[in-house]
C-alpha cells in the first residue's frame, strides 16, 4: 500500500500531462480543420468563364518577333500574377455578386500580364504631346475602335501600346492604356478607370452630340472707358421722356423674350423628345474603360475624367459615367468600395482610405491628395527616421513593353489611311492627314439642316447655292445670292438707287426645252420684286419702296413708302398694253390700265398723261431688270465654271524647307550630293598614282638607282606624248571623216539640185548646218588639244620631279 501511495501521485502527474497533450492535440487539430475547411471554401468558389486568367490565348503573329519581355515573364512578375491571383480569390468569396476584375490579361503573345506593367511612361519630343490635350487629340484620331465582344465583360485580351500603336487599332481598354502612359510620361496624375459607361460613349457615336466647331465662341468684353469728367461743362438737356411709358416698354419687352424665350425651350423640348434614342436594354451593365486625371501635378485644379475614344474632358460628376469598378496606374492597383447605385457623382478619390478604395499592393496607397508642401515635409520625416529598419515590402515590377516610339510620319498623318470621319447631331467633321488631298485640305466641317445629314454637293448651274460678296468690292453693291431651283434673292448694301432686294421666280420649262445649255434656253420668269430704302430727297409718297413685275399677268406693281403721320402707303397697280413696243402711241392706254390709291384724300389725282409716262418708265425699267437678271445668271455660270477649273486644277504649293515633299528642294539637293560625288572622284583620281603600272614592271623595288629613276621619267613623259598624238590624231581623223561626208553630200546636190522637191532641199540644208556644227566643234578641240598638250606634258614633268621618290636623282 505505501508503494502504491508513493506511486499514485505520479501516475496523477501522468494523466494530467496527457490530458494537457490531448487538449493541445484538439486545439492543433481545430485550427488545421479550419484551415482546411477554408481551403475547401475557397477551392468551391467558381469564377465566370469569362474571366481572362481561364482563358488560354493564341499569340497574335510570329512570337520570335517580339522582345523577351513579351512572351516571358521575370521572377518578380510571376510573383505578382500569385498575388494577384490570391487577390482575386479573395475578392470572388467575399463579393460573389461583383464582376470580376480585370488583373492579369493575357498579351499579344499569349502570356498572361499584370495591367500596372502594361503601362509604360513616355515622353515624347513633340510638344503637343506635352499636354493632355494633345495626347487625348493624338490617341482618338490615331486609332480605330474594336468594340468589346461581349459589350458587358471585360476584355479577355490587353495588348500593349506598342502594339496598339503599330496596328492603329484597339479597344477601350488599349486606348485607356496608351493615353495613360502619355499622360504619366507627361507628368500627370493619370490612372485607367475600368468601369460602366453609356451607349453612345462605348459605341463611340457622337451623332446626338453637337459639334465642338459650331459652338459660339465667347468673346472678351472689353471695358469701356471712363468718360472724363469735367469740371467745367455744358449740362445735358433735360430728358423729357416719361418714367412711365419707359418702364412699360421694358416690362413688354422682358414679357416678349420671357416668351419668346419659353417658346424655343418647350420647341427644344419637343425636339428632344423627338430626337431620344430607344432605351438601352444594357443599361449600367456596359463596359467601359477611361482615365482619371487627379488634380495636384501639372497645376491640374480639381479631377476630372478623359474619354480616349473621343478624347474629350468630362468632369467627374458626369451622368455619362455610371459606375466604377477599379483604377490602376504604373505602381499600383485599386478596387473601388463606394456605392456607384447613383453613378460617379458622389465619388471620392482619395486613393489612401481604405475604406473607400482597396489597394492590392501595400506601401503605395499614399494618399494622392497630398499638397506638395507636406509630402516635402513628410519626406523629411522619413529621412529623419532611416535609423529604424523597416521590413522591405513588395514593388511594382518594371513595364515589360517597349519603349514607346512615335515617328514624324505618322505624327503628321494621324488618321488611319491619313483620313477620318466624325459624325455629329446636324455637322460632319472630316480630317485629312497634311499633303494627303492635291488641294491641302485637312479639315472640312459640313452643317446639315436634317439629322440625317443628307449631303448634294454639285457646281450645275439651277440648283440650290448662297453666294457670299463682298459688297464694297463691287460697283452693284451685292452682298449676297441665293438660289434654288425656281427662285433667286439678291442683297445689295449702299447701292447709290437705295436698292438692297430683289427676288425672281421663274416658271417651269416647256417639255421640249432641255437646259443642257442654259445659254440658248432661257428659263421664264414670272415674277421680279424689288425693294428700295428710304430716299430722303423725295417726298415719301413718290418715294418707290417696292415694285414687282409680274410679267405672267402683264401686270407692275408700284408701292411707296408710308408717311410719318400715315398707317398705310400709297400705289399704284398697271396692266401692259398689248402692243408695249410702241412708245408713241398713247391710245393703246386707257384710265382702265392704271388703279392708284393716294393716301392724302386732298390730293390732285393723278392724269393719264402722268399715268402713261409712268407705266412706259417701269416698262424700261423692267426691261433693264430683266438686262440685270441674264447678267447675274452669267456671272453665275461663270463662277461655277472658275469654281469647278480651280478645283480640277489644284497645285498645292509646299515649303522648301520640306524636303522630303517639295520635288524642287529634293531635286537641288540630289544634285549637291551628285556634285560632290564627283568632287570626290576627282580628288580620288588626282591623288592616282601615275609611277605605279611602270613600277610594278620593275617589281616594286623599295629603291631606285639614278639610272632606274631616269629610265621611269622618259617612259612615264614619251607614254603620257604617245597618248596626246594618239588623241590629236583621233580628232582628226574624225573630223577629216566628217569634211569628206559633207563634201560628197554637197556633190549630190549638184547633181540632183534640178530634180530635188521643197523637203529634200530643207532635209539638205538641216544636214549641212549640222555638218558644219560638228566640224567646227571637232576644229575647236583640236585646236585646244594642240595648245594644251604642251602644259600637260610640263606638268607632268614637274609632278616626276616634285615626286619624293625620284627627286633625289632629277635635282
Amino acid at each position: 500500500m505505501e508503494v502504491l501511495l508513493e506511486v499514485e501521485p505520479e501516475l496523477e502527474e501522468a494523466e494530467l500531462l496527457q490530458e494537457v497533450d490531448e487538449e493541445e492535440e484538439e486545439e492543433e487539430d481545430e485550427g488545421l480543420r479550419e484551415l482546411r475547411e477554408l481551403e475547401e471554401t475557397l477551392s468551391r468558389v467558381r469564377i465566370a468563364p469569362s474571366a481572362p486568367h481561364l482563358l488560354v490565348q493564341k499569340a497574335e503573329g510570329d512570337q520570335s518577333e517580339w522582345p523577351v519581355s513579351y512572351r516571358q515573364n521575370s521572377t518578380q512578375e510571376k510573383l505578382l500574377l500569385a498575388m494577384a491571383d490570391n487577390f482575386r480569390c479573395q475578392y470572388a468569396h467575399l463579393y460573389p455578386d461583383r464582376k470580376p476584375l480585370l488583373l492579369c490579361p493575357v498579351n499579344e503573345c499569349g502570356v498572361q500580364k499584370f495591367v500596372s506593367t502594361t503601362l509604360r511612361p513616355a515622353l515624347l519630343p513633340y510638344p503637343e504631346l506635352y499636354h493632355w490635350q494633345g495626347c487625348a487629340s493624338f490617341v482618338s484620331d490615331f486609332l480605330s475602335l474594336e468594340p468589346l465582344d461581349p459589350p458587358v465583360d471585360p476584355p479577355h485580351k490587353l495588348r500593349s501600346p506598342t502594339w496598339v500603336l503599330r496596328t492603329q487599332r484597339g479597344t477601350c481598354f488599349e486606348f485607356s492604356t496608351l493615353l495613360c502612359s502619355l499622360l504619366l510620361g507627361a507628368g500627370y496624375n493619370a490612372y485607367c478607370v475600368s468601369g460602366y459607361a453609356v451607349k453612345q460613349m462605348c459605341l463611340l457615336n457622337q451623332s446626338r452630340q453637337e459639334c465642338p466647331l459650331l459652338k459660339p465662341q465667347v468673346k472678351e468684353e472689353l471695358e469701356e472707358q471712363k468718360q472724363d469728367v469735367r469740371k467745367y461743362s455744358v449740362k445735358p438737356p433735360r430728358d423729357l421722356q416719361s418714367s412711365f411709358e419707359h418702364r412699360q416698354e421694358e416690362k413688354r419687352q422682358e414679357d416678349t423674350r420671357i416668351a419668346l424665350l419659353s417658346k424655343q425651350q418647350e420647341a427644344q423640348r419637343l425636339q428632344e423628345e423627338r430626337e431620344c434614342p430607344p432605351p438601352d436594354p444594357l443599361l449600367g451593365l456596359r463596359v467601359h474603360c477611361w482615365v482619371l486625371v487627379l488634380s495636384g501635378n501639372r497645376e491640374v485644379p480639381e479631377n476630372f475624367f478623359i474619354d480616349p475614344l473621343a478624347g474629350h474632358s468630362y468632369p467627374t460628376t458626369s451622368e455619362k459615367f455610371l459606375g466604377i469598378e477599379s483604377i490602376w496606374n504604373h505602381q499600383n492597383y485599386w478596387v473601388n468600395m463606394q456605392d456607384c447605385r447613383f453613378g460617379c457623382a458622389e465619388m471620392t478619390y482619395d486613393l489612401a482610405d481604405p475604406v473607400k478604395w482597396e489597394y492590392l499592393l501595400c506601401g503605395s496607397n499614399q494618399s494622392t491628395l497630398l499638397i506638395p508642401d507636406m509630402k516635402k515635409h513628410q519626406e523629411a520625416e522619413k529621412e529623419e527616421d532611416e535609423e529604424t529598419e523597416e521590413p522591405k515590402v513588395f514593388e511594382m515590377p518594371p513595364s515589360w513593353v517597349s519603349k514607346i516610339h512615335i515617328s514624324q510620319e505618322d505624327m503628321e498623318s494621324r488618321c488611319p489611311g491619313g483620313t477620318k470621319l466624325i459624325q455629329y447631331r446636324t455637322a460632319t467633321v472630316e480630317k485629312f492627314a497634311p499633303y494627303l488631298l492635291k488641294d491641302g485640305l485637312v479639315t472640312r466641317l459640313t452643317t446639315y439642316d436634317d439629322l440625317q445629314c443628307h449631303r448634294y454637293v454639285t457646281l450645275v448651274p439651277e440648283t440650290e447655292r448662297q453666294m457670299d460678296f463682298y459688297s464694297h468690292a463691287r460697283a452693284d453693291g451685292l452682298a449676297s445670292r441665293v438660289e434654288t431651283p425656281s427662285e433667286i434673292t439678291e442683297t445689295f448694301i449702299d447701292r447709290p438707287d437705295f436698292l438692297h432686294y430683289r427676288h425672281v421666280v421663274y416658271g417651269k420649262r416647256e417639255l421640249g426645252e432641255m437646259p443642257n445649255n442654259p445659254e440658248q434656253v432661257q428659263r421664264p420668269i414670272q415674277k421680279v420684286v424689288e425693294r428700295f430704302h428710304r430716299d430722303r430727297s423725295k417726298a415719301a409718297s413718290e418715294d418707290v419702296a417696292e415694285r414687282e413685275f409680274l410679267l405672267s399677268e402683264d401686270r407692275i406693281q408700284v408701292t411707296y413708302h408710308k408717311e410719318e403721320d400715315r398707317i398705310i402707303p400709297a400705289w399704284r397697280n398697271f396692266i401692259k398694253p398689248h402692243d408695249a413696243g410702241d412708245s408713241q402711241n398713247t391710245n393703246a392706254f386707257t384710265p382702265q390700265m392704271a388703279s392708284i390709291f393716294q393716301v392724302d384724300p386732298f390730293k390732285k389725282p393723278c392724269k393719264n398723261l402722268f399715268l402713261y409716262k409712268t407705266l412706259m418708265a417701269l416698262m424700261k425699267e423692267e426691261e433693264n431688270v430683266l438686262m440685270r437678271i441674264k447678267d447675274s445668271e452669267k456671272e453665275v455660270r461663270a463662277i461655277l465654271a472658275a469654281r469647278q477649273q480651280e478645283e480640277s486644277a489644284v497645285e498645292l504649293q509646299i515649303s522648301i524647307y520640306n524636303t522630303a515633299r517639295n520635288e524642287k528642294a529634293r531635286c537641288h539637293r540630289e544634285a549637291l550630293q551628285h556634285l560632290a560625288e564627283e568632287e570626290l572622284l576627282r580628288k580620288e583620281e588626282k591623288e592616282l598614282d601615275v609611277l605605279a603600272p611602270f613600277l610594278a614592271r620593275l617589281g616594286d623595288p623599295e629603291s631606285l638607282t639614278q639610272q632606274e629613276v631616269l629610265q621611269l621619267r622618259t617612259d612615264c613623259l614619251a607614254e603620257l606624248k604617245q597618248r596626246l598624238i594618239d588623241r590629236a590624231n583621233l580628232i582628226q581623223a574624225r573630223f577629216e571623216e566628217e569634211t569628206q561626208e559633207l563634201q560628197q553630200k554637197q556633190q549630190w546636190y549638184q547633181k540632183n539640185q534640178l530634180a530635188m522637191t521643197k523637203d529634200d532641199e530643207d532635209e539638205y540644208l538641216a544636214y549641212c548646218s549640222n555638218a558644219m556644227f560638228r566640224i567646227n566643234i571637232l576644229k575647236l578641240r583640236l585646236s585646244r588639244h594642240k595648245d594644251k598638250a604642251p602644259q600637260k606634258y610640263l606638268a607632268l614633268d614637274e609632278k616626276l620631279r616634285r615626286d619624293p621618290r625620284l627627286a633625289h636623282h632629277l635635282w
